[in-house]
């Protein structure tokens, strides 16, 4: 590394979000600009390590080559760090403000000291790069006479047609939606991702020559049959977006909504009219309870209280993590930590409290007679270790009634829809996914592969990203014979070229 006492000199500092008094009055992105002075000492911190973790199995999926864009960063070579960071990597800008950053988690500065704000780093390398206007179309330069139709314009979807694009294969994306980009689009909320970001990569991709169809349903208006007759192969990234619910007395009020349809249709009219339609669930004025942790139960919290919402609280099933890694969670696991991330902070710093209640369980919602939710019904419940499994156990005399008006469920989902999957005869596995090997990605059904959340499950966009790199190299070695894509293989920590 150009500094190598770095980690030891400079501590860290992580780029700051915009004030959440202030920031809340806008849907605009929470990020800031850094300057370049404060990125370069942050790349400085990023240690001659030997092995490093951040891009291995325990880190990035996508088998980043974080040590060396960080050191590019830290000498100021942004021309190169943005070539090191696009080699593994389809779609920085999204993964630069939406990842959780498990490399961050396995940096090996972290076993003693606060990690490398790699996040941060990677962000500004790709938007630095837009700005300066180094990203630019690169079409192929040749065709392969070959055409692969892919369902799902997330972010699998949208890596693999990159890849297969830039090999030459004539690439149709078909989205079910008004708009190209999934999750991207509508299942992350404007002030994470603007979705200015997110078309900006889109027009890139159309200049290159990705053809991109919307409204387009397979399986309801669009033939799967007619796809696998009109193409030489046929990969479906449809994501995993079937809700998980919760069936307790009271579930049918009106007030009770999906976390995913509350995102979708606040970002919709958002890029429609910037909600003059109306066309949105409003939580103005109301009390608000989220079900749910995580990522989505967040973006559930920072677009209420952009709405106005009145109160908000968040449920929590699994107790507080600790402060710090607990005996059971060593380095280079994720590290199972209390964090506040920036809705958490939002509720905060208006309503004078963090948001989360924990190790709550809801048993019941209560509605008046118009047939509204009012409130619900929940008790405590603790995690006690029986027959050597972690199980859930109600806490005698602990029911406790709560008022809200909106209740929105984001407790995960459960796999893919399966109109598609019934209509085409694919398998599943156990878990309802459509059935494929990782590395491999083909289905049952010659022709055909899947990739993304409907083949592994719910997960993050840096997986998405894998998995359509993944898919693209498989499908480019069906057509062709072999492939000269390179795909991340997550097992052994290296990059296959």
């Amino acid at each position: 590394m150009g500094h190598p006492t770095g980690f030891k000199d400079h501590s860290r500092k992580a780029v700051p979000y915009r004030e959440p008094l202030v920031r809340i009055g806008d849907f605009g992105e929470i990020f800031t600009d850094p300057d370049e002075k404060h990125l370069r000492t942050q790349g400085a911190r990023c240690m001659d390590c030997g092995v490093p973790f951040c891009q291995s199995s325990s880190g990035c999926p996508i088998d980043n080559l974080i040590p060396e864009w960080n050191d590019l960063v830290y000498q100021g070579r942004w021309r190169e760090a943005i070539d090191r960071l696009h080699k593994t990597n389809n779609f920085p800008e999204f993964t630069g403000r939406v990842c959780p950053a498990p490399c961050e988690g396995a940096c090996v500065l972290g076993i003693t000291d606060p990690p490398v704000t790699i996040k941060n780093i990677e962000n500004a390398i790709v938007d630095r790069a837009f700005a300066e206007g180094w990203i630019q179309p690169q079409p192929p330069q040749s065709r392969t006479g070959k055409s692969v139709a892919i369902v799902g314009s997330g972010p699998a979807g949208l890596a693999a047609a990159a890849q297969l694009n830039k090999v030459g294969h004539t690439v149709t994306v078909y989205e079910r939606a008004d708009r190209i980009g999934g999750l991207l689009m509508y299942g992350i909320p404007n002030m994470k991702l603007d979705k200015g970001v997110v078309e900006r990569r889109l027009k890139l991709l159309e200049a290159e020559g990705v053809r991109f169809v919307t409204n387009a349903d397979v399986g309801r208006n669009v033939d799967p049959k007619q796809l696998l007759d009109d193409h030489d192969a046929l990969l479906l990234a449809t994501g995993a977006t079937k809700p998980r619910d919760l069936v307790i007395p009271g579930r049918g009020l009106n007030g009770i909504h999906f976390a995913m349809d509350y995102l979708t249709v606040a970002t919709k009219s958002l890029l429609d009219s910037g909600h003059r339609d109306g066309h949105y669930t409003s939580a103005d004025g109301k009390d608000v309870i989220v079900i749910g942790g995580g990522d989505t139960g967040t973006d559930c919290i920072g677009t209420s209280v952009r709405f106005g919402c009145k109160s908000l609280v968040n449920f929590e099933l699994l107790p507080k993590p600790p402060a710090t890694r607990a005996d059971d969670n060593p380095w280079p696991q994720w590290p199972k930590v209390f964090r506040v991330d920036y809705g958490h902070a939002e509720i905060e710093a208006k309503f004078g409290k963090d948001p989360r209640e924990f190790c709550i369980l809801t048993k019941e919602f209560v509605g008046d007679a118009a047939g509204n939710v009012t409130g619900l019904v929940t008790v405590a419940v603790e995690w006690k270790k029986v027959d050597g499994q972690m199980k859930l156990v109600e806490v005698p005399g602990s029911e406790r009634n709560w008022k809200c008006d909106l209740v929105l469920l984001a407790m995960g989902f459960l796999g893919p829809e399966h109109y598609v999957s019934q209509l085409l005869g694919i398998e599943l596995d156990p878990r309802t996914n459509y059935k494929a090997i990782h590395g491999q990605y083909a289905t049952n059904l010659p022709k055909v592969f899947a990739a993304g959340d409907c083949r592994r499950g719910q997960s993050l966009v840096v997986w998405a990203i894998n998995e359509g790199r993944g898919a693209a190299r498989a499908i480019d070695a069906y057509l062709m014979g072999e492939s000269a894509l390179a795909a991340p293989d997550i097992t052994q920590g290296a990059l296959l070229v």
